[in-house]
């Protein structure tokens, strides 16, 4: 049998009938403990998923299935065989065309008509024509309409009007793309609308874009900013996705349209590929001058990880217009990382409690001097 020494230095043995103690060390303890804690978030970590995509919409004629805004097609062509306003002119030069209403419904219709200017919306990008309250200050200034009883047309059922209009560029117009559209409002109130506490009439426009290029130095320019991304994590980690959106900005800094075409990838720690979305081109058509801000859903996130997003942005029509920009995020599972904390918090205590009690002084019993026994 083994015996220990008290601190004295008197050897003595174990009471009957007691175990000795266990000794683990001085930081075994505190191992068992660290180990626990992270024994589940390591198992947890083996496995990362990966994700799918979504398609967009494609722009097509103005048209409402009631009235419609077309170019005036030549004579014997289909109404739609010219969908848009295309048109060249210098600076200090007229262009004349002809735009047609074509009224398709059973009663006569009554219109505003005017011409505006292009926007995207700030949202989406979706092209947009400025309403009949707002003042244009670009090619809708350059555009003039026949001005008869204040700009409004009557057309009858199942009939259509040509109206012709001129577009003068001013002298000192920029080169590049210009945009905007001709548009006919619906006078009559189509129905209300609560805004507030406001009842606000509803009128309904359609419009015929527009688009005219002043000749000169042309300077395609597109930029990706502010690349960011929002998690919503599960509580209980790989049993449901984790959810993720990927937001960015793509700003037209030159002076044409152009059809932004984006690819948008991700890579984990150890350089992993997480997500490769190439060509996820929102088919719209982004206008000089223009910031939109877009997002992209990410189903399957990864749910333990660092990750970096990178967002790439560039158009068919100009190959060498490319810019990219990228964000840093940190994936973690909050609930298992609150239980290893838990958990490891758990070791440290026991890891304590058992070198105070292996530290405590034990009393020891005076072994008899059988010398001095008589």
């Amino acid at each position: 049998m083994r015996t220990r020494t008290s601190p004295s230095g008197t050897p003595h043995r174990p009471r009957p009938g007691r175990r000795p103690h266990l000794r683990l060390g001085p930081f075994l303890g505190l191992r068992l403990g660290l180990f626990l804690g992270l024994f589940l978030g390591l198992f947890l970590g083996l496995f990362l998923p990966v994700a799918g995509l979504i398609p967009a919409g494609s722009a097509a004629a103005a048209d409402n299935g009631t009235w419609g805004v077309f170019p005036t097609p030549p004579a014997g062509a289909a109404m739609t065989d010219r969908a848009y306003f295309f048109h060249q002119g210098a600076a200090g030069s007229t262009v004349r065309d002809s735009v047609t209403i074509v009224n398709s419904s059973d009663r006569e219709l009554t219109f505003q008509v005017f011409a505006t200017d292009a926007v995207n919306t700030p949202v989406g990008g979706a092209f947009a024509l400025l309403p009949v309250e707002s003042k244009p200050k670009d090619v809708g200034t350059w555009t003039a309409l026949p001005s008869g009883a204040a700009g409004t047309v009557t057309v009858p059922p199942k009939g259509r009007e040509d109206i012709p209009f001129t577009v003068r560029v001013p002298e000192d117009a920029t080169p590049g793309d210009h945009v905007g559209g001709i548009v006919a409002l619906n006078t009559a109130v189509e129905g209300v609308r609560a805004d507030g506490k406001v009842q606000v009439g509803v009128k309904r426009s359609v419009g015929a874009r527009l688009y005219f290029r002043v000749p000169g130095p042309l300077t395609p320019g597109l930029s990706v900013e502010d690349v960011r991304v929002s998690r919503g994590a599960p509580l209980l980690p790989w049993f449901k996705d984790a959810r993720a959106t990927v937001s960015y900005a793509l700003v037209n800094r030159g002076n044409v349209v152009v059809e932004p075409k984006v690819t948008i990838s991700a890579e984990g720690l150890f350089g992993r590929n997480v997500l490769n979305r190439p060509n996820r081109g929102p088919r719209l058509v982004l206008l000089p001058g223009q910031r939109i801000e877009l997002t992209e859903p990410w189903a399957d996130s990864p749910q333990l990880d660092w990750v970096t997003v990178k967002v790439a942005a560039g158009a068919s029509a100009y190959p060498d217009l490319n810019s990219e920009s990228e964000t840093d995020f940190l994936a973690v599972p909050w609930l298992a990382a609150g239980l290893a904390l838990l958990l490891t918090a758990a070791g440290i205590a026991f890891a304590v409690l058992r070198r105070r009690r292996n530290a405590e002084p034990q009393q020891v019993e005076p072994v008899p001097d059988l010398a001095r026994t008589s």
